[in-house]
């Protein structure tokens, strides 16, 4: 248990490190680029350097609050909230009342309840009440979405939403989520829209007061540099944001070529798997992993665990080509299936299944025939093989330009999913 002066103390150090959000100083000092050079005057220059500095000091003492206040907050303070109901959402702590509504010319009332904040999205919660006598169909609620939230150093598009029928059926309850806004803007600007019968687009923009230090909070922000050996090379884990609304873990990889697919890293939160929403990356030598939020407030561990990811078996010794049949031949961890060997006009066609996401090493796939080693010429798109007890496998025909029968498959390996089970600890800094 930390004693309270080193409680301050750790606090104290954490605000003195609140830096502007990156960008604000290239903004100012362009803007201070631009104005046109004139004739030397020194007592007008040095009016204009102080009213220029006074000028920055009362934008940043404007901006100062809030936005320190919502840095200085980042502590284990906060619990998941996955509640449609912001009233739920303030019984918790979090969160900005906003109460604001606007009439749209058919009668329908747009109310925006409040708002929650942090470094993953912004989330804004809402009631769309039609006119009396109007129910919510499907059609109807696909009339309405959100485009934007604006404001000083926020231009942030909408990422996704959800909702369901409220009190009545003529109200709509949901949620928009948006990308992260400044914690600096004093006030933001949503527009909401609609799609008209006639097939234009209506738009309401709808601007409220932002107060950063009741809507911003974030629970965990931490630097992992943690990594895990694979087949191919190493995945890193270079940070997770845990807040109120989600979980973001960000990381890259160093290997010998791009995955065909990332595998599955699972986020335990005290032994409780958290869920994973949505894996994206900008690049294909990153990835982002978008988790809910913690399943608790008190929180005792944090685990990320490789569960399984591309890895490569390097194939030893000759698979045998003799008895075609539709049974398997097991190669480490996986199996295949020689379904046939089949003489053409142009040499033979040899028909290989395997499961969805096991690949041969193409670049040395050959055969031995007649006491000769000869190299696959062609090789098919890929097709369903369906087993007719729920499993379905993957083959492909490979081509030889031999007059001998092949004997045996040469690969040099297969690419296939690896189970790892590899844990990375996080950290907790218990209070």
């Amino acid at each position: 248990m930390k004693t309270i002066e080193k409680t301050l103390e750790e606090y104290k150090q954490a605000v003195n490190k609140v830096q502007a959000p990156p960008g604000l100083e290239e903004r100012l000092r362009n803007a201070l680029e631009r104005v046109p050079a004139k004739k030397r005057n020194t007592s007008k220059a040095w009016a204009w350097a102080v009213s220029t500095a006074a000028a920055i000091i009362l934008m940043l003492g404007v901006y100062e609050y809030p936005a320190f206040a919502y840095y200085g907050s980042k502590l284990f303070n906060g619990a998941g909230l996955n509640s449609l109901s912001f009233a739920e959402v303030m019984e918790q702590g979090f969160g900005q009342q906003v109460n604001k509504s606007t009439t749209l010319p058919d009668g329908t009332v747009l109310t925006i309840h409040g708002v929650i904040a942090d470094d993953n999205v912004f989330r804004l919660y809402y009631n769309i009440d039609l006119p009396e006598g109007i129910e919510f169909t499907d059609d109807r609620i696909g009339r309405y979405h959100f485009d934007s939230v604006k404001g000083f150093l926020t231009d942030s598009a909408p990422l996704r939403g959800g909702g369901n029928p409220g009190k009545s059926k003529s109200q709509f309850a949901g949620y928009a989520e948006f990308e992260p806004v400044s914690p600096f803007s004093r006030t933001l600007t949503v527009t909401f829209s609609e799609w008209l019968d006639n097939g234009k687009k209506a738009s309401y923009p709808i601007t409220f007061d932002f107060e950063a230090n009741k809507a911003m909070k974030s629970i965990v922000k931490e630097e992992l540099s943690e990594s895990v050996d694979v087949d191919q090379g190493t995945i890193h884990y270079d940070y997770i944001t845990a807040s109120p609304t989600s979980t973001i873990v960000k990381g890259h990889y160093e290997l010998r070529e791009y995955p065909r697919f990332s595998g599955k890293t699972r986020l335990y939160v005290n032994g409780l798997e958290v869920r994973l929403n949505e894996e994206k990356g900008q690049h294909p030598a990153d990835f982002q992993l978008n988790f809910g939020p913690f399943p608790t407030r008190s929180i005792q561990s944090i685990e990320l665990v490789l569960e399984n990811f591309e890895g490569y078996h390097k194939i030893n010794d000759p698979i045998p080509l003799g008895s075609p049949s539709d049974r398997s031949i097991k190669v480490g961890d996986e199996k295949f299936w020689i379904r046939s060997v089949t003489k053409t006009g142009a040499g033979y066609e040899i028909v290989i299944a395997r499961n969805q996401f096991t690949f041969l090493d193409k670049g040395s796939l050959s055969v031995q025939a007649g006491g000769k080693i000869i190299p696959v010429s062609s090789i098919s798109a890929e097709r369903q093989w369906d087993l007719n007890n729920g499993n379905i496998l993957w083959e492909q025909t490979y081509s030889f330009n031999t007059r001998d029968k092949p004997e045996f498959l040469l690969a040099d390996g297969y690419q296939y999913i690896k189970t790892y089970k590899k844990k990375i600890s996080i950290p907790v800094d218990r209070q």
